[in-house]
């Protein structure tokens, strides 16, 4: 899976959680939960969903490394298993 398909799945995933955010107000390199004003349990369910779908677990520890959609691209491609 490639970087972009990766960003796409984290940006569907943001959009299928929180149904009321327009895609372009994801920015990629601006903390989502502050600039989309998610709360943390809507966070959590973003993770688990691409825990399911990319089979990477993203442990509490790491919660900084996810902070943005760069962020969240680039922990995702450097823990997924090819």
């Amino acid at each position: 899976m490639t970087q972009e398909q990766i960003k796409k799945t984290i940006i569907d995933q943001i959009l299928e959680i929180a149904p009321d955010i327009d895609e372009n107000d994801i920015i990629p390199d601006k903390n989502i939960q502050r600039s989309l004003e998610i709360d943390s349990f809507d966070f959590l369910k973003i993770l688990t969903a691409l825990n399911e779908i990319l089979g990477v677990e993203v442990p509490e520890r790491d919660y900084a490394k996810v902070d943005t959609l760069e962020h969240m691209t680039h922990y995702f491609s450097q823990n997924l298993v090819q």
